[in-house]
This record gives C-alpha cells, sequence and structure tokens, in this order.
C-alpha cells in the first residue's frame, strides 16, 4: 500500500482520499484553509464540498504540507485548475522527487496551457507525471460505487505502476499514455455538457442531446488532433466516457450551468447559486482561442462562448448551429 498525500479538499480530493483510505492505503487530506480543516476534523464530514458522506477513520487531515507530503509515495492534486501552478510550485521547490498525478481538468487561465502544460514548468524531466480523468462524479465515489477512470501520462511506465497501485474493486483504472488527448477530452467536455444543458432546458429532446453529444466528440477530436493527441483516445473513457456522463448525468455542474441558461438566468445569478466550479464556463473562452489559433472548427463551442458572454440567446444559438452550411460528416 502506498503513502498518498491528497492536496485539495474539495468535493473530488474528498471524495478519492476516503476512497483511496478506506481501501487500505495511508492517505493524508491537505487543505490551504484552516478552518476548513477543523470543521472536518471536528466533523468528520466535508459539509462544504462533499455533505453527508462519513470521512474514514484512518484519514488524516492537514493544513501542514509537510505533515502532509513529507513522506509520501505520490501526491494527487485535487485543486480547481487555478490551483495546479502554486501547489506544482511548491512541491518542486520542497520536494521535487515527489511523483504527482493531477485531477483538474481544463486550460489555465491566462496562459491557456494545459495540466501537463504547467507540470512541465516546475517538475524535473525524471520526476512521474500525470492525469486521473475519465467519466466520474465525487458523489458516487465517495459513496462506493463502482467507477473507471484513465491514469494518463507521457511515461507509459510510469501510469502502469500507478494503475496497479490504485485500483481497487471499485475504481477501476486504465494506463494510457496520450495525455494531451486525455487533458483535451477533460477540458472541452465541461464546455459540451453546457451545451448540452442549454438543449435539455429548451426542451430540445434526446434526439438533439444526440447529436450534440456527438459532434461535440468530433470537436474534441479535432483540436486533440492539432495539439498532438491521438483519436482512439477521444473513443474511451477520457473522451467519449467522460463526455456522455457530464453531458447527461444530473450531478454535473456544468449541465447545470446550460439548464439554468436555458431558462433566461443571469451566469453571474448561476453561478453564485452553484457554489462550486464550474470548470466549462472558465475553460471555453480558451478553447475558442486555441482553436483559432490552429485552424480548428469548434462550432458549438463557439456557440456556448456567444451564449455566456451574452451575445446569443440560449435558443438563437441552437438555431444557428442547425442551419450551418451542409456538409460532409467526417
Amino acid at each position: 500500500m502506498s503513502r498518498i498525500a491528497v492536496l485539495g479538499a474539495g468535493a473530488w480530493g474528498t471524495a478519492l482520499a476516503n476512497s483511496y483510505s478506506s481501501s487500505g492505503h495511508a492517505v493524508t487530506l491537505w487543505s490551504i484553509e484552516a478552518d476548513h480543516i477543523a470543521e472536518m476534523n471536528a466533523e468528520r464530514q466535508n459539509r462544504r464540498y462533499l455533505p453527508d458522506i462519513d470521512l474514514h477513520a484512518q484519514l488524516a487531515i492537514t493544513g501542514d504540507f509537510a505533515q502532509a507530503c513529507g513522506n509520501a509515495d505520490l501526491a494527487l492534486i485535487a485543486t480547481p485548475v487555478s490551483g495546479l501552478r502554486p501547489t506544482l510550485k511548491r512541491i518542486a521547490a520542497e520536494y521535487p522527487a515527489l511523483p504527482v498525478l493531477w485531477v483538474c481538468k481544463g486550460f489555465e487561465a491566462g496562459t491557456g496551457k494545459l495540466p501537463h502544460e504547467v507540470a512541465a514548468e516546475f517538475l524535473a524531466p525524471g520526476v512521474g507525471r500525470g492525469a486521473l480523468t475519465g467519466p466520474s462524479f465525487a458523489q458516487e465515489v465517495a459513496v462506493g460505487l463502482p467507477c473507471a477512470i484513465t491514469l494518463a501520462s507521457p511515461d507509459l511506465a510510469f501510469a502502469r505502476y500507478w494503475v496497479s497501485q490504485l485500483i481497487h474493486p471499485r475504481l477501476r483504472l486504465y494506463a494510457n499514455d496520450d495525455i494531451v488527448g486525455a487533458e483535451i477530452g477533460a477540458a472541452v467536455k465541461n464546455v459540451l455538457a453546457i451545451a448540452a444543458g442549454i438543449s435539455d432546458g429548451l426542451g430540445f429532446g434526446l434526439n438533439a442531446r444526440a447529436a450534440l453529444i456527438t459532434r461535440g466528440l468530433a470537436e474534441i477530436a479535432r483540436l486533440s488532433e492539432a495539439l498532438g493527441g491521438r483519436r482512439d483516445t477521444l473513443m474511451g473513457l477520457a473522451g467519449m466516457g467522460d463526455l456522455i456522463l457530464t453531458c447527461t448525468g444530473d450531478l454535473s455542474r456544468n449541465r447545470r450551468v446550460g439548464l439554468s441558461l436555458a431558462e433566461g438566468r443571469s451566469l453571474a445569478e448561476i453561478l453564485t447559486e452553484l457554489g462550486h466550479v464550474a470548470e466549462g464556463v472558465l475553460t471555453t473562452e480558451t478553447v475558442v482561442q486555441r482553436a483559432a489559433q490552429l485552424g480548428v472548427e469548434m462550432p458549438i463551442t463557439e456557440a456556448v462562448q456567444e451564449v455566456l458572454c451574452g451575445r446569443l440567446k440560449p435558443r438563437d444559438a441552437v438555431e444557428q448551429l442547425m442551419t450551418r452550411e451542409t456538409r460532409l460528416e467526417n
């Protein structure tokens, strides 16, 4: 069994920490918020982000970075994308040989970089790194429902080793060496979930949702290939699997954003009520920019951006997509 430092006590970090603690690993959950740590230790629940889930008795919770990482075999970063850079910077400065996995999805605001590109700025070439991604709602993982995800790393031997360490009967992992494809799938599916939510909220039905998912997957694949990813990765858990879940599942925050936009509510009001990060809102503009730089056509993503910016009403965005010039499917 391994010693794992889970850095970030949001819903997903807490769910993974609880899952791995209950399967025999020595897990320490770290947060920068002292009051949150005290609350979780006192109540043995994370009421802010994962309410009504009891934390495993052996799960340690701390605000001491050295206590979390000092003897760890692996750091698992579970912050939003915005927290990835400062967390990696600290690991590189204090524990430069510590292998790192991250579960955050999306592009970094400002730089437009994917998580593995941010990691490359701080981690030495020989230090293992990778992304955990795929169709996974924190709530379901936390209560022990079956789940399968991808561990993507440029070093396939590293990916295979940590798959062997982290797999257990309720959380199956698959190794993959296409980290670009895995991260593109993870980032763009959140944008497309907003589109699916808008379609569902407008009452356009299951046919329209299926079309959005299918054509959305084509957009993801085009961008992934332009950035060096493989199309076959997008046919697996990190692409199709995550896309289907996020576009159809009622636990999807990004889908809920789309549903609320279809009701005519303002984005500011929606995000305030949501109380969690909806990565698709933060990612859409960067996806549009990178696609434009690469000459990649992404009409659904562009339509979502127009709605989020208030330049297009949800119903008009769908009509615009349906009346585009006809073309070959592939």
